[in-house]
């Protein structure tokens, strides 16, 4: 971890945090773009524009970061709670906003500025010693993933819809998706998918919301287990009439295939042959899926694709503080207006709200060179070090796994399967054996087993018809 040995980064965090332990929260002032109450042992942060989706910009920014540390440094233990008003949790950053002035040097800085709070804000919440629960009972796209990725608890409902959807602008999935991203199982998913695949850690109905922040706020004794315990007590089992996740069996399957390929274009024409039905043992399921994700890809700018997969790949064996920077470096890249796909895909999409693809500049995936990629959006930026903002009393903390609560991911499950696991009892488990373990592991989480025999049905045989093997 890097020391505050820069005085002029000491000195901007000093001036930014300036407030963050002498001065209370903010009173609840329901005009505010973000209002704050507290009751008992809760702490709420709320976004408050749902005009426009709760997205961020430098106000609420500037609102969120003093009272975040002012509650992290008080004296009584709490559990901090975020929430969106409205049908979104929070829908990313204003880009609108952040694109306005790139063409002059007063825009392009105070766009840095932005993603330097922003980022300097998410990573401070993964730094918190005080449990921090997000509500995503909503829309949570870009900026909104990055607020709540960091949470050790991410609460999901039916309303839940996470996505990155930022190579659609032209720009590449920021907020330490390259770290996230690269630890999670699946993609854009919606609902209670977003609780099987990792990226919430709780699913809890909508309608259940109100019971949780009474239930948190009457927590005896603040600790992440008592938090834990309190979630999983809401928690809400699958009913006869949810839809199935689309991102389970064969087309999981097919995904996994899909986007381990080298390249994009790799994955592009792994594609094409299961949208074909070229692939053994596709499914019209199958076929229908890989066309609709080429559809999507076909409208992506093909530098933010390249841009995008490169850093979740990179970002896999990065600490989380490495990911920032390499984000940080690679979004002052675009704000320099020297990739044009930016400004670009915000004009189109965002403020002419047009269904055409925009005008990327290149137009195609090979008339983006892999040299140009690497050169331009990792190695000279990253030889920028752009600080990220965050308050110093946290400096020397390190962020805390964020799978912690969640459901034990494959990958988990194949360690376990295969005795590698440091928790692992042995080898040569049969189905019960391994089902009666990861129950052990997981205090019995809701949702485990589901999870375990849905990844053992596609991922593993039987040796001898009764010893699990993965395949």
């Amino acid at each position: 971890m890097r020391s505050l040995t820069a005085a002029s980064r000491a000195g901007a965090i000093a001036r930014h945090m300036a407030t963050s332990s002498a001065s209370p929260p903010r009173p609840d002032d329901k005009e505010s773009p973000v209002t704050f109450s507290e009751k008992f042992s809760l702490r709420q942060f709320t976004l408050n524009r749902p005009q426009k989706l709760n997205t961020l910009d430098m106000h609420m920014l500037e609102l969120l970061s003093p009272v975040l540390a002012y509650w992290e440094q008080a004296e009584l233990p709490s559990v901090i709670m975020g929430t969106g008003s409205g049908r979104a949790f929070c829908a990313g950053g204003d880009v609108a906003v952040i694109t306005e002035n790139l063409d002059n040097a007063a825009g392009r800085e105070n766009a840095i500025r932005f993603f330097q709070r922003e980022f300097g804000l998410d990573y401070f919440l993964a730094l918190l010693s005080t449990p921090y629960v997000a509500v995503m009972d909503g829309i949570t796209f870009g900026g909104g993933f990055g607020l709540a990725a960091a949470a050790a608890f991410r609460v999901a409902t039916e309303k839940t819809l996470v996505a990155m959807p930022e190579t659609k602008i032209g720009y590449f999935p920021d907020v330490g998706a390259s770290y996230y991203l690269s630890r999670l199982d699946g993609e854009i998913v919606s609902g209670r998918t977003a609780f099987e695949l990792g990226l919430a850690t709780h699913y809890i109905p909508s309608n259940r919301i109100s019971i949780l922040s009474d239930r948190l706020a009457m927590v005896e004794k603040v600790s992440f287990e008592h938090v834990n315990n309190a979630l999983n007590e809401l928690h809400g089992e699958r009913e006869p009439s949810d839809p199935p996740s689309r991102f389970l069996g064969a087309i999981r399957n097919a995904l996994d295939d899909a986007f381990s390929q080298r390249d994009v274009q790799g994955i592009i024409d792994r594609l094409n042959l299961y949208g074909s039905g070229e692939v053994s043992g596709s499914s019209a399921e199958v076929v229908r899926w890989a066309k609709d994700t080429l559809n999507m890809l076909e409208d992506r700018s093909p530098t933010s694709l390249k841009v995008a997969l490169k850093a979740v790949r990179k970002g896999k064996t990065m600490s989380l503080l490495e990911a920032f920077d390499m984000e940080m470096g690679m979004a002052s890249v675009y704000c320099t207006g020297s990739v044009p796909d930016f400004k670009t895909g915000v004009s189109t999409v965002i403020r002419e709200k047009l269904r055409t693809r925009p005008a990327w500049t290149p137009s195609t995936l090979a008339d983006v060179p892999d040299v140009d990629i690497e050169k331009t959006f990792f190695e000279v930026a990253g030889a920028k070090r752009l600080q990220l903002e965050y308050p110093p009393f946290v400096v020397d903390r390190q962020p805390r796994d964020p799978m912690a609560y969640a459901l034990p991911t494959e990958e988990r499950i194949r360690r376990l399967v295969k005795g590698e696991d440091k928790k692992s009892t042995g080898t040569a488990l049969t189905l019960e054996e391994l089902l009666k373990e990861v129950d052990n592991l997981t205090g019995f989480k809701p949702g485990t087993r589901d999870k375990v025999l849905e990844t053992i049905d596609r991922k593993c045989v039987l040796d001898e018809g009764v010893y699990l093997r993965w395949k």
